[in-house]
């Protein structure tokens, strides 16, 4: 049965059926409590921004006529009027030859058009300020709509809000916005082998990695974690988890239970579920080749592989970007890597033609440019993947890449 269910698919195919799913839902929230959440609607400004014409810097509100020509040995002289005071309405009018003391973000009387920056005044007895260099129109201002104008986009369906985008928010009167629900990602580890971290492993078993490094990614790309916890190699237990999980979760991952050995249950598990449908069973790349992907009750399910670089590697690759669609971002932006850099390799990587290879690497700056160093590719090996700053991917007809080549770093 093993062999009818082994169907691998290339990188880009499985990647293009993960993202077939559908958003979870959408719900309103304050925009102050938004960040991380992802729109589910286009937002545009019902105001200009700013909504009066304010101060760039601090110094001299000016007619910018008045100043032209002034330098430090031929000073201009204007007559202090003043001074702008913070949060209040500027209605005094400056006659020609007038200035107006003004901080950083106060408002510009009428018919002003410029500010000189304090380091290039002096005030003098009169009361008048020397200024010591001319300003040109509009300079050291920012006019009405220079951050936004109305009708303007702030931004489109699909963003992930990031924390000044609240700013954004709040700054144009946006209190309260449509927002796509974390997803509910149940996760469940699955062998008789693991243990927890404070009890001393036996010859065969090994402590719980898996479980805790996936537990903090799921949160990092916008999940909702319910964590079921370990589940021993055996059949009803599985199933028990499976199905509570499916109950409550928008998407299940299993940790383990992915490879064709005779105690990995979980593809059979998975497929005696109502409308339960195998969608793959294998990724052309490595490590992370064992990669389940199917449906139970409507709901995907995303086996990941035992080893915990397998596991992270493809959580990395496959399983964010599932999460982050269920969580309402576009498949476009999904696509590509979110970060990565360009270095020269130091030395050569094998590869095998027919699958992606993702080589972990530590980066180094040695003049002008980054270098790249390979780590030892074990897939059981987590420091490796502690050590490593990102993934170098060697394409699936290539047979390696070459010391001094150019290469894109995945980085974590």
């Amino acid at each position: 049965m093993a062999q009818t269910f082994f169907k691998v698919l290339p990188p880009q195919e499985a990647l293009r059926l993960l993202l077939t799913v559908e958003a979870v839902g959408e719900e309103r929230i304050p925009s102050v409590k938004a960040r991380a959440r992802v729109l589910a609607e286009g937002l545009h400004s019902a105001v200009d921004l700013p909504h009066f014409h304010r101060a760039a810097m601090d110094g001299y509100a000016v007619k910018a006529k008045d100043t032209f020509g002034a330098s430090q040995s031929l000073p201009a002289y204007l007559k202090l009027a003043g001074v702008v005071e913070m949060g209040r309405e500027a209605t005094q009018s400056l006659a020609t030859g007038e200035a107006m003391r003004i901080s950083t973000g106060g408002m510009m009387p009428p018919e002003t058009d410029a500010v000189v920056m304090v380091e290039y005044t002096d005030e003098v007895n009169g009361p008048l300020v020397e200024i010591h260099r001319g300003v040109a129109p509009w300079q050291n201002v920012i006019q009405i709509g220079d951050d936004i104008k109305k009708g303007e986009m702030v931004f489109p369906r699909g963003r992930r809000l990031r924390a000044h985008d609240l700013g954004a928010l709040t700054g144009v009167g946006i209190s309260s916005i449509s927002v796509f629900k974390r997803p509910r990602v149940a996760l469940i580890s699955t062998g008789d082998e693991i243990v927890d971290a404070d009890t001393e492993p036996l010859p065969g078993q090994v402590r719980n990695i898996n479980q805790h490094s996936l537990a903090g990614l799921i949160e990092e790309v916008g999940g909702e974690l319910k964590d079921w916890g370990v589940i021993g190699d055996d059949r009803g237990e599985l199933t028990k988890a499976i199905g509570a999980a499916l109950e409550w979760g928008d998407v299940v991952l299993l940790s383990g239970g992915s490879s064709i050995g005779a105690k990995d249950i979980a593809l059979e598990t998975i497929l005696s579920f109502p409308d339960a449908e195998f969608i793959f069973h294998g990724i052309s790349i490595a490590p992370g080749k064992p990669t389940i992907f199917a449906k139970a009750c409507g709901k995907p399910i995303l086996g990941l592989p035992g080893y915990p670089v397998s596991a992270l590697v493809i959580f990395d690759l496959f399983a964010a970007p599932l999460i982050r669609r269920l969580g309402g971002e576009s498949v476009e932006t999904l696509q590509g890597f979110t970060r990565s850099v360009r270095a020269t390799l130091k030395t050569n990587i094998a590869s095998q033609v027919g699958r992606e290879d993702y080589v972990r690497v530590t980066l180094e700056r040695e003049s002008d440019r980054v270098i790249a160093t390979p780590l030892p590719s074990k897939s059981g090996a987590i420091f490796t993947l502690v050590k490593a700053d990102g993934m170098v991917r060697i394409g699936m007809n290539q047979d390696g890449l070459e010391q001094g080549e150019e290469v894109e770093v995945i980085l974590f």
